[in-house]
């Protein structure tokens, strides 16, 4: 008997259906929380903080996985923890999907089909992780429910994007939200793209007056979520914003079984905008050298990552040419792009509309250099990201051009010539706000930044901030030579600072590539007490008490180098 439940068992992993259920039953037993409870008081009053988990979203299984520990430990350190989850009460989140869920549903009935998932799962690994499960329907009242349909239905399309409710940018995160979900970069000409941002619209309203009274009802001195954007979680970030409560957002960060937090905003402004002292001050040794140039070698294979884009990268460059149709006896330059609808929120700095704004500008111009070679390299996440985008940039390239200047190459996203053996070749190279130019400036190139990429700002990269000002600085290619060796080592700092500092290592949180989830290694709520992860404690302390959110540890460098 045991056999035969051993082979239904293994049958049923092979199922994709059952085998996403069986993982995710796998990393809900993995952890028992009701244990946590034994040991543990419920007195809030005896409690030095107060936290809101505003998870929100159930179904966002490496979310859900992370915060639910983070709970459970920060309860460990003298801390009152509730979450936040929604139980149907939006009428589209981050949890719809194009592919999931198709437009002529989403636009009739939102996200229903899946809701029932969602509360489910988010209840059930919660369970005794956290103090109270606070449900969003519960602090909207009916009133506001009929005055966010009213505004989502009346107010006039074109001004959506731009909305302001209460001083908060509504709009901007609706905008967003209906752009992660059809994967674009635009809602042009998308059916039904105007009845799915209204619902994006609708949810953002009705988010903000649910975390208005969550908070008013509430005492909590951090609320600490994913993402920090989209819906709900960009107007979470904005209502806390405005009501001076601290935050602390987070993201996976690329290396494996790591995480980046942020305090006060999403890291996608924060990185741009925090203090230069932050890493200018490093003082490089040559462990931190060895460690930062060992793991940059590695992102060429992807070895060391859990975000990849490559299987088998090629870097042998007589192949690249023989695809290409190239010579590389010009100077080379390089234009990395990043996937159209990613993360489209306001940045002052832009020097371009959008990314493909500035994609079609450096067409028309380096069409007229022929003294250069211009490399365009379609970012291969556009089709091997965890959303595959529905705007490929080559196909906008080819409805506006019938073909490519002779001094042009535009690379496909599914090619696998390696983005790094052509940065090798590169004179300087040109971004938007792909995170490649961390890399590139790191190994001495050139790098002129257009839009808000993370290297903006920090001395080392070139910053446009007007058309006009692009332009010029392209006049003066080819660059007589790399990067000075001051520049270089504050690009290599600034690696530093950004894979393995601020990469904070969560060793019991997997991935498994075969199935695409993650789970939990957890055995016993005791591991989650100080002293047994680093970078557990150094989140806990960051969430609890304000400390930056930067690992350092010559141990743990030591250890990566070896």
């Amino acid at each position: 008997m045991i056999e035969v439940f051993a082979a239904i068992k293994s049958l049923i992993k092979k199922i994709p259906y059952f085998n996403k259920f069986y993982s995710r039953l796998r990393a809900n037993k993995s952890i028992n929380w009701s244990k946590l409870n034994k040991n543990y008081s419920h007195s809030i009053s005896n409690k030095k903080n107060n936290v809101l988990m505003a998870t929100s979203l159930g179904d966002y299984e490496m979310g859900v996985l992370l915060e639910s520990c983070l709970s459970a430990a920060l309860r460990l350190r003298d801390t009152n923890v509730d979450v936040l989850l929604c139980d149907s009460a939006l009428n589209a989140c981050q949890m719809s999907k194009i592919e999931s869920i198709s437009p002529n549903i989403m636009a009739k009935d939102g996200p229903i089909s899946r809701c029932n998932s969602c509360i489910h799962y988010g209840r059930n690994i919660f369970k005794g992780a956290v103090d109270n499960e606070l449900y969003f329907s519960d602090y909207i009242l009916p009133e506001e429910k009929v005055l966010a349909s009213k505004i989502s239905k009346q107010t006039p399309y074109d001004q959506i994007k731009s909305y302001v409710y209460d001083g908060l940018s509504i709009g901007e995160h609706a905008y967003a939200g209906a752009l992660r979900y059809y994967a674009r970069g635009d809602l042009n000409n998308e059916f039904f793209g105007e009845q799915i941002l209204r619902r994006y619209f609708k949810s953002a309203l009705l988010t903000v007056f649910c975390m208005d009274r969550v908070l008013e009802q509430n005492n909590y001195d951090v609320v600490c979520f994913h993402h920090g954007i989209y819906v709900p979680q960009g107007l979470i970030t904005q209502v806390c914003q405005k009501k001076n409560i601290r935050v602390v957002t987070w993201n996976p960060a690329y290396k494996s079984n790591t995480f980046i937090f942020s305090h006060y905003d999403s890291y996608h402004h924060t990185m741009i905008s925090e203090d230069i002292s932050r890493w200018q001050d490093i003082e490089m040794n040559e462990t931190k050298e060895n460690a930062i140039k060992k793991y940059l070698k590695s992102r060429r294979q992807g070895t060391n990552d859990w975000i990849w884009f490559h299987d088998t990268p090629e870097e042998n460059a007589d192949k690249i040419k023989d695809e290409l149709g190239c010579s590389f006896d010009r100077p080379a330059i390089g234009l990395f792009t990043n996937v159209m609808w990613d993360a489209q929120l306001h940045y002052e700095s832009n020097a371009f509309e959008n990314m493909l704004d500035w994609v079609f500008a450096s067409i028309d111009y380096f069409s007229k250099r022929k003294d250069l070679e211009l490399f365009i390299r379609i970012h291969p996440a556009e089709i091997r990201g965890a959303i595959p985008s529905r705007q490929p940039l080559l196909k906008e390239i080819y409805d506006k051009y019938e073909s490519m200047p002779d001094n042009i190459y535009v690379i496909p996203p599914e090619s696998q010539i390696s983005t790094y053996a052509l940065m090798d070749k590169c004179n300087a190279v040109t971004i938007y706000n792909t995170k490649t130019g961390i890399e590139v400036a790191s190994e001495g190139i050139p790098t002129i930044v257009a839009g808000e990429a993370w290297i903006r700002g920090k001395g080392f990269a070139i910053d446009v901030n007007s058309k006009d000002e692009y332009f010029k600085i392209l006049e003066d290619l080819p660059f007589k030579s790399k990067l000075s060796n001051e520049h270089k080592l504050n690009a290599l700092k600034y690696a530093y600072h950004f894979f393995m500092r601020r990469m904070i290592p969560i060793p019991f949180i997997e991935f498994d590539s075969k199935t695409g989830l993650y789970s939990s290694t957890l055995q016993s709520t005791s591991n989650l007490q100080p002293g047994n992860f680093q970078g557990l404690d150094l989140i806990c302390n960051g969430i609890l008490n304000g400390t930056p959110f930067e690992f350092d540890d010559e141990d743990y460098l030591e250890q990566i180098n070896s």
